[in-house]
């Protein structure tokens, strides 16, 4: 089976490591363990009866829920299939233009969909980001904050120069829900100043709800408009919008996601700096980057057919190969688990 290029692959782990997948322990997908919140399982469970007709085309409750949660009208907002299906009309948008400047190491699907669509690619490091690129009127920038993989946070005054700079930047904030409120950097209240920003959310990693596939765009209405003419209808089914519904009015659901992901991460990166040969780099959001002096290819192997413990390689972050490896933060029990098949125990 074909090394997979996200973390979440349980069919492949099982295989390598002689198992069911549900006996992995999945440190590779960056997804909360707190999830999914009861209360878009009773969502899902309410809708069942409604199977039987389509979804609503507009998503007219999903996005007046989304509206309220951001104090944005409707017509600003656009569900979507999870945010790579967004991230695939951004790309067919991006490519309109001259190039596009990726902030590197960059996230694998950021390559995939300006690919499809022929698009340039001009790199620029995360360690070169600076808040001046005069040549960049016909470009566009797609950058996510917190960053992925490193984690780093940028704040929101670090990235409003570039929306002067740029005719198009694309902020992907897949993790931004993870960052507490009096600390986040989102772009989102700033968009109806800037008809030239489109800022890329996702409810499945911190409501743990990746099977569902949902995301959002937010964005001028006339860009989302010309977005809906290009893909195809019901693109959201009735059980995702149902949950996230529920999920955005849970507010019980984020405060505890909020106090439980410091420690936890605190735990996790205090334990990994204590292990020889790796080295954690401080993160904003649920996941850790780590530096290892060993391959960390053969450590996934390893720990997999010895542990049933699936980490995340970073052989599709070019920049990164073989001696960086990601991994989601989890719960104390789970964390531990992991730092003590680290250590050699």
């Amino acid at each position: 089976m074909r090394q997979p290029a996200h973390g979440g692959n349980l069919a492949w782990a099982a295989a390598l490591a002689g198992c069911s997948p549900d006996a992995i322990l999945d440190f590779s997908a960056s997804i909360s363990p707190l999830g999914p919140p009861n209360s878009a399982i009773a969502a899902i469970k309410s809708q069942l009866g409604n199977l039987k007709h389509y979804p609503d085309p507009n998503y007219s409750e999903l996005r007046l829920a989304l509206s309220h949660f951001h104090q944005l009208p409707p017509e600003w907002i656009l569900p979507g299939n999870g945010s790579a299906e967004l991230l695939t009309l951004i790309g067919k948008e991006l490519a309109q233009l001259a190039a596009t400047i990726l902030i590197t190491p960059a996230f694998g699907d950021y390559y995939r969909t300006l690919v499809a669509y022929k698009a340039k690619v001009l790199e620029c490091p995360l360690s070169l980001v600076t808040g001046h690129w005069s040549f960049a009127k016909d470009k566009g920038l797609l950058l996510n904050n917190p960053h992925n993989p490193t984690g780093k946070l940028f704040s929101r005054e670090s990235i409003l120069p570039y929306l002067e700079q740029f005719a198009l930047v694309v902020v992907d904030e897949a993790f931004m829900d993870f960052v507490p409120p009096n600390e986040e950097q989102s772009l989102i209240p700033v968009v109806q100043e800037y008809p030239n920003l489109v800022v890329l959310r996702s409810l499945t990693k911190f409501y743990s709800l990746p099977g569902l596939r949902l995301g959002y765009a937010i964005a001028h209405p006339d860009c989302l408009a010309k977005w809906q003419l290009w893909r195809d209808p019901w693109p959201v089914n009735t059980l995702a919008a149902a949950a996230a519904i529920a999920a955005l009015q849970d507010t019980e659901f984020q405060q505890q996601t909020w106090a439980w992901l410091p420690p936890a991460r605190n735990q996790l990166f205090q334990g990994l700096v204590k292990i020889p040969g790796l080295q954690p780099q401080a993160s904003a959001a649920n996941f850790l980057l780590v530096e290892s002096q060993e391959s960390t290819s053969q450590l996934q192997q390893q720990l997999l057919k010895h542990h049933q413990i699936l980490i995340r390689d970073c052989l599709s972050f070019k920049e990164l190969g073989d001696r960086f490896f990601r991994v989601a933060v989890r719960g104390e029990s789970d964390n531990q688990r992991l730092l003590t098949a680290l250590s050699g125990e």
